[in-house]
């Protein structure tokens, strides 16, 4: 891998919208590094798309530094970080187990809090591009849903990072996407749902915009989503 590339940083990359980035990143020029819990599926996504595979555990604070530590050390520099490691659960609050909802609260939350603080640094030195994924259910509460409630939470951390990389030359992009037909469904979805390469392009639109322009916000959804 050629030294001068940009590095393009995913976590929960194993997967879906994570690992379709990964490989939209690799075809337009980026070395990706693929973070997530599930080493197999990282090993196996790193040798389709000559990338650097990682675990990393985002709700533990150690994993995170060790991630930017070890990227910077092999790679030399973090262009693009990608917080986009994430899950749901069942709606209804009286659904779903707390232990679930717990763990649901560290990834989606706190999770991406810290990959903003690990990777703040380096991305300030390339002046460089924070991409955060929200959720539709991020703009709008759904009936019994803490997941949404997460996604409130991530909504109000894109602006919050905004403000806080003000004038160092990063930008920040709120991914907010509708139905998405990835393994984060345990069922197919009832309509035309989008596809995880449908949110890569977007991720690869926003990123590749000249230095000036900050995309901060981009919703996606299905043409059939009523809402």
């Amino acid at each position: 891998m050629a030294d001068d590339k940009p590095v393009f940083l995913i976590t929960g990359a194993s997967t879906g919208i994570g690992a379709a980035t990964a490989r939209h990143a690799a075809q337009a020029g980026y070395r990706p590094v693929l973070a997530a819990r599930s080493e197999a599926k990282l090993q196996a996504l790193a040798g389709e798309v000559d990338g650097l595979a990682i675990r990393c555990d985002v709700t533990e604070w150690a994993d995170q530094e060790a991630l930017v530590q070890r990227t910077l050390d092999e790679l030399g520099r973090i262009d693009v970080a990608f917080a986009n490691a994430g899950f749901g659960g069942p709606r209804g609050f009286d659904k779903g187990d707390p232990a679930e909802w717990r763990q649901m609260i560290l990834t989606n939350v706190y999770g991406c809090a810290l990959t903003i603080r690990a990777t703040m640094p380096a991305l300030r030195q390339s002046r460089g591009h924070l991409l955060l994924t929200g959720s539709v259910a991020g703009r709008r509460a759904l009936p019994g849903s803490l997941y949404s409630a997460t996604k409130w939470a991530v909504t109000a951390m894109g602006e919050a990072a905004r403000l806080d990389f003000n004038d160092t030359g990063v930008r920040v992009t709120l991914i907010e996407p509708g139905l998405v037909d990835t393994p984060f469904f345990d069922e197919p979805p009832r309509i035309k749902a989008l596809d995880a390469d449908d949110i890569a392009r977007a991720v690869l639109y926003a990123v590749s915009q000249p230095p000036h322009v900050d995309v901060n916000e981009l919703l996606i959804r299905p043409t059939a989503q009523p809402s």
